[in-house]
């Protein structure tokens, strides 16, 4: 906040105040000193402002987690647009602090700017997840009380961050200076928690818990919410501890009209005849005092130091939005704990609060013992080359995701594999093509596609099956640049087949895909859950593909005649399954296609939070393709 003020000439000059006093008329005096906890130096009024920013912290943290999958599931929107929001709402919250901190200083003060922009801040809460919930209104509506909640909070949060920690720091005299410094490494620790908690709890209130026939939104909003309106009452419970300052006008003004006048005077004087100046904000000194001008110069040295962290800050938040997208394309199960992808952020405040003890009692005084000097730039250096690593290592686990896809068919080619449904091992044969050498057993688990050579965009296709001596050949029309299952199976005795289309690509958003294929001579009904009901018509008819979350599953069967259970076993992320339901007493699940396993990347991604800290992201193993009883 302002560490200086005006006097009452007509000429701007500035006096330097000490943090936590106020600007009190014709003077100095000081205030009525806080009460303190427990006999020490620390203002028991500080407790509530920790707390305040633990909870605050949860909420900003523990909403924006969720952000990402929201827009893509739950608004439908693409990748890229879901990208592009989640970043302007990011970047809204740290352009809005400026707004923050004009308030504060010309006109509210910091107490109440913190009051009146948190309640703006719970509004923003209250408004998302009322948005959350689908049976409010339709598409259009639920986009319109999105981002006016987001919007909001935006305000919220970044017009209280500039107030919080100067607020704390106020409650301390000045003679206090270590408590006060002690005081900022607890409330950054606070911090780090509210977004440790919040990063791996709501993910958990999204995905595991169920409300309006699908993942709960609304309640992954509403206790971020409920957390902000906590740390308002507790904010305000503290009112009377508080040493409180009133706004003593904007420093941030003040330096930006004494750059633009020593800029403007420097033009109006440049005479070769007038004496150069050491330094061209020196060109300021007929309007403002020396003490400001060596002031902003110590700014604008800084701020050369600062040009590449924009950079970094704009790779870095890439964790809420690509890099969680990438989470959803892997596998997440870690010695049976299953993450959502959404959860992977909570690594970030984990490792912090893991590394900062270890760099600093462990590692920098190792170094120091070595007798290199590791100053503040060589740390930021150091973390930029490894925050470029990590983003190396991401680009290739991508790589290696997008090698277990289906490689896109080119012209005149397609893709095709045998699903042999009939109780004998099968010879196929395709016409003019050289597949399939070795005979296919019966439920026989298809290792991976083949490609079939086509003469146009479509070619209709002889199919010879060949078991136990007998022979039928077959024609079914195929699609250039598209991927088919030959289903093989006996009616009446003899061999028959026909031709369906598989999926092309991974299931999007982490979800997995099932199909069911009807061997029995009767309708059958397949109920997934509470509401999914499923038709598949008899003999050997197929279902379309249904997209479902990543988890074991349990679904009811009826006919005509009988119910029964089918237990599909785990249904894990990406794959696409086909589920084959027979008159004997077990049934095969088919994993199609989409299962091939790659080595493990680790992915390192460096922050500088006045610490030199590494942040490892999650790498994922796709599991191989099996056969499941």
């Amino acid at each position: 906040m302002n560490a200086f003020q005006k006097n009452k000439s007509k000429e701007t000059l500035f006096t330097f105040i000490p943090a936590g006093d106020d600007p009190p008329r014709g003077g100095f005096s000081s205030q009525k000193k806080s009460p303190k906890l427990c006999g020490t130096n620390y203002p028991i009024s500080i407790a509530f402002i920790v707390v305040n920013e633990f909870c605050e912290r949860f909420s900003y943290y523990g909403m924006k987690a969720v952000l990402t999958l929201y827009f893509l599931n739950f608004l439908h929107w693409d990748e890229n647009l879901s990208t592009t929001i989640y970043h302007a709402f990011s970047g809204l919250c740290y352009f809005t602090p400026v707004i923050g901190a004009l308030i504060a200083d010309t006109w509210l003060g910091k107490f109440k700017t913190i009051i009146y922009l948190s309640v703006v801040y719970v509004i923003g809460h209250v408004i998302k997840s009322v948005g959350a919930i689908p049976t409010v209104g339709n598409q259009v509506v639920h986009v319109v009380l999105s981002m006016l909640g987001l919007a909001l909070i935006a305000l919220g949060t970044g017009g209280i961050k500039p107030c919080v920690a100067a607020f704390g720091g106020d409650q301390f005299e000045e003679e206090h200076a270590q408590e006060r410094s002690k005081f900022f490494s607890v409330f950054y620790l606070a911090i780090n928690a509210g977004s440790l908690i919040s990063t791996f709890v709501t993910p958990v209130l999204r995905g595991d818990v169920k409300c309006f026939g699908g993942d709960c939104y609304a309640l992954a909003f509403g206790v971020p919410g409920a957390l902000m309106v906590i740390a308002l009452v507790v904010f305000i419970a503290g009112s009377g501890m508080y040493k409180k300052t009133p706004p003593r006008g904007n420093i941030l003004l003040e330096v930006c009209q004494c750059i633009a006048f020593a800029i403007t005077n420097r033009l109006k004087n440049h005479s070769k005849q007038i004496p150069k100046r050491e330094h061209w904000l020196d060109w300021a000194s007929e309007k403002y005092s020396k003490q400001l001008i060596n002031e902003i110069k110590m700014v604008t040295r800084v701020l050369f130091l600062f040009i590449p962290l924009p950079m970094f800050w704009a790779l870095f938040d890439q964790q809420g939005s690509r890099w969680t997208l990438q989470a959803t394309k892997m596998n997440a199960d870690f010695g049976g704990i299953v993450f959502q992808p959404d959860q992977m952020q909570f690594l970030n405040p984990l490792l912090i609060l893991i590394f900062i003890p270890i760099f600093d009692l462990g590692v920098y005084p190792l170094i120091n013992m070595c007798r290199f000097n590791f100053t503040p730039i060589r740390k930021m250096a150091t973390g930029m080359i490894l925050a470029g690593l990590a983003f190396a290592a991401a680009a290739i686990v991508d790589i290696k995701i997008n090698e277990t896809t289906m490689p896109p068919a080119v012209p005149k080619e397609s893709f095709i594999q045998v699903l042999n449904l009939a109780n004998d091992s099968i010879h196929v044969k395709i016409q003019g093509q050289d597949l399939f050498q070795q005979p296919i057993g019966a439920f026989q688990d298809p290792a991976e596609y083949s490609k079939l050579m086509l003469n146009g965009a479509q070619q209709n296709l002889g199919f010879e099956l060949q078991s136990q001596g007998s022979v039928s050949t077959f024609y079914h029309t195929v699609q250039e640049k598209s991927v088919y299952s030959l289903i093989v199976y006996k009616s009446e005795g003899n061999l028959s087949s026909h031709l369906i289309a598989d999926m092309e690509t991974k299931p999007a958003k982490g979800l997995t895909a099932v199909r069911f294929i009807n061997a029995l001579d009767q309708d059958v009904n397949i109920t997934i859950g509470r509401e999914l009901i499923i038709s598949v018509n008899k003999n050997y008819s197929v279902s379309d593909y249904t997209t479902l979350e990543r988890r074991k599953y349990n679904v009811q069967c009826k006919t005509e005649t009988k119910e029964f259970a089918l237990d599909l076993g785990l249904l894990d992320f990406g794959a696409s399954y086909t589920i084959v339901i027979t008159n004997v007493s077990y049934s095969f699940i088919l994993t199609c296609c989409f299962h091939a396993a790659f080595s493990p990347y680790l992915s390192l991604l460096l922050l500088f939070h006045w610490q030199l800290l590494t942040i490892p992201l999650p790498w994922q193993e796709w599991g191989s393709s099996h056969l499941k009883a």
